[in-house]
């Protein structure tokens, strides 16, 4: 049987896809609808969805990232920077092994930072991090190696990025560098690459079997 992963803040599926490709089971949960989600949705607040469940081994959760984008250098303001730190209290009293996910700059403990040149992804620049409940001596730090033209899903395909003067490429470049074919535009300019949590899911697995091997 696949052990169970609850996707908190879960959006289109980006980071359950890779999740899935890892190993995973993947229930997901967002507030808003998300028709494309490939897995077992529920529609709800996420942090109350976890308090009122169980039945999982391992959460990874991606609360709103805006307050901690570069939108806040454009005057934007957004009231969801408590987020952050109310779902590491929540992971933490749930008690299983967690991964939190956010954008650079964000008030967490960086353990992965992870780049879409990392993975091979056709010119992806787009960084992450990764937030977990264990320690791992080999943490992936982001090393950008971009050669050559550079795709930058934000905003809108086919567009000069407003954030960092990227130039974004068209859908089908940002379908090929996300490695993502069931999404709309929108939602993959909110995605992570599926790559990203395949590598993490890897090591959440590790974590769960050491957990239950220490339980006999």
């Amino acid at each position: 049987m696949k052990p169970r992963l609850l996707d908190l803040f879960c959006g289109a599926g980006g980071a359950a896809m890779g999740y899935h490709r890892a190993g995973f089971e993947v229930v997901g949960v967002d507030i808003a609808r998300q028709p494309h989600y490939p897995f077992e949705f529920h529609r709800a607040d996420a942090l109350d969805f976890l308090s009122r469940t169980g039945g999982f081994d391992a959460v990874h959760a991606s609360p709103p990232c805006q307050h901690w984008s570069r939108a806040q250098q454009h005057g934007l303001t957004y009231e969801t920077g408590h987020l952050l730190s109310a779902t590491r209290t929540a992971l933490v009293e749930f008690g299983r092994p967690w991964v939190i996910e956010n954008v650079p700059g964000a008030y967490m403990r960086p353990d992965y930072r992870l780049c879409g040149c990392m993975f091979g992804l056709p010119g992806l620049r787009r960084e992450r991090w990764f937030e977990t409940s264990w320690v791992d001596w080999q943490r992936f730090r982001a090393k950008h190696r971009h050669v050559g033209r550079t795709v930058t899903v934000a905003g809108h395909p086919g567009r000069r990025s407003t954030r960092d003067g990227y130039g974004n490429g068209t859908t089908a470049e940002w379908r090929a560098a996300m490695d993502i074919d069931w999404m709309t535009n929108r939602e993959m300019a909110q995605a992570i690459p599926p790559a990203f949590t395949q590598m993490i899911g890897g090591r959440l697995l590790d974590q769960i079997r050491s957990a239950e091997s220490a339980a006999g």
